[in-house]
């Protein structure tokens, strides 16, 4: 696939969970591909790269999308740090192009339409892609655990908010792209 300036034809959006990986897969901003969790329950890291692999071999993306937790403020944990950090080696040996988009840039993104909450953000996020509107979890109470298919909806949140980003005119200053 050849990516023309400003244009990313295919993204895989991925964000970890404590059950696997949730990801997404958009060719521009609508057009919606694929989606879904695939659980790593027992050893996990090594179960999840494999399945990032098979994802990345099957959808053949132009950029990958991950977490940006190495900026201030991340409270991601060291195992979570350094399972993204192996992600992105994955990538570079299959020289795809990584992108990171932090949780300040998804906030940001959401801004417009008023969605400050997770689930605020997934509900828009089910407005706009509304194959993903079935998926949508309940909102959560304080005393409950976050569903596994709400990481559908943060990589999905990533991917939106790259696509937001890339649109702007100094993209390169919003985005932290890795060439691989």
């Amino acid at each position: 696939m050849t990516t023309a300036h400003n244009e990313i034809d295919r993204v895989l959006s991925i964000d970890l969970c404590n059950r696997g990986v949730g990801f997404v897969v958009l060719e521009g901003r609508r057009k919606l591909v694929d989606w879904g969790v695939k659980q790593a329950r027992k050893a996990r890291e090594t179960r999840t790269l494999a399945a990032l692999g098979q994802l990345i071999d099957l959808y053949r993306p132009d950029v990958l999308l991950l977490e940006d937790c190495f900026v201030q403020g991340s409270r991601r944990c060291p195992r979570v740090r350094k399972l993204l950090k192996q992600t992105e080696d994955l990538a570079v040996v299959r020289n795809l192009k990584v992108c990171y988009v932090s949780c300040a840039q998804v906030r940001q993104a959401f801004a417009r339409s008023k969605a400050v909450t997770k689930h605020e953000i997934a509900c828009v996020i089910a407005a706009r892609l509304a194959l993903l509107a079935p998926q949508l979890p309940p909102p959560r109470k304080p005393w409950m655990s976050e569903g596994p298919r709400m990481s559908i909806f943060d990589a999905a949140a990533f991917a939106l908010s790259f696509y937001e980003s890339s649109g702007n005119t100094n993209h390169q200053s919003n985005l932290n792209i890795s060439n691989s």
